[in-house]
């Protein structure tokens, strides 16, 4: 006949404090801009893989070139179009906003000429599946030519990005928002 009803005991100042851990837990980095981003270094190890993640605040591109240490240069910008170097050949990418993420480094053996990067042009990235990505919408290589490899990567619409140079890596990270928050 009678219903008890519990009543969790929470200290008086708990509260305040869960809903700023809540906070901070989803704050993201500001102040990465929308303007070209360049390093001018290179390497001629080649690129060996591209793939793609998906984080809490950004979506992000890895380029992998093992050997490259700290010296594989990259320059990424937001463009109109994609046009391959050399042939000057438009390489269609889906999205609101196209960035162009250029690596300094071969996608092939330079000694060889074999290719050490299945990427095909005017193709989606081999192994890369943008389903469920917040920022991302396509991504096409547009091929490596004297020494530098040309990517496209569609994106939702011009987004803040950084891009950052790790031991044998290139990463770009594309913010879901301009804003502080996810």
């Amino acid at each position: 006949m009678g219903a008890t009803v519990g009543v969790a005991a929470v200290p008086a100042g708990a509260a305040p404090v869960a809903a700023q851990a809540a906070t901070q837990a989803t704050a993201c980095p500001t102040g990465w801009g929308s303007l070209p981003k360049t390093d001018t270094s290179g390497t001629i190890a080649p690129v060996e893989d591209i793939r793609t993640g998906r984080h809490t605040c950004f979506d992000r591109m890895v380029i992998d070139v093992p050997g490259g240490g700290s010296d594989v240069g990259y320059s990424v910008r937001y463009v109109d179009r994609l046009y391959q170097d050399g042939s000057g050949r438009e390489v269609p990418v889906a999205g609101g906003a196209v960035l162009e993420v250029r690596v300094t480094a071969p996608a092939y053996d330079p000694e060889t000429g074999a290719a050490t990067y299945p990427g095909r042009v005017a193709r989606p990235l081999p192994g890369v599946d943008l389903t469920g990505y917040r920022t991302f919408r396509d991504t096409r290589f547009a091929g490596s030519f004297e020494g530098e490899t040309q990517i496209g990567l569609g994106v939702r619409a011009r987004l803040p990005f950084r891009v950052l140079q790790l031991d044998g890596r290139v990463i770009v990270d594309v913010a879901h928002s301009w804003t502080a928050t996810r």
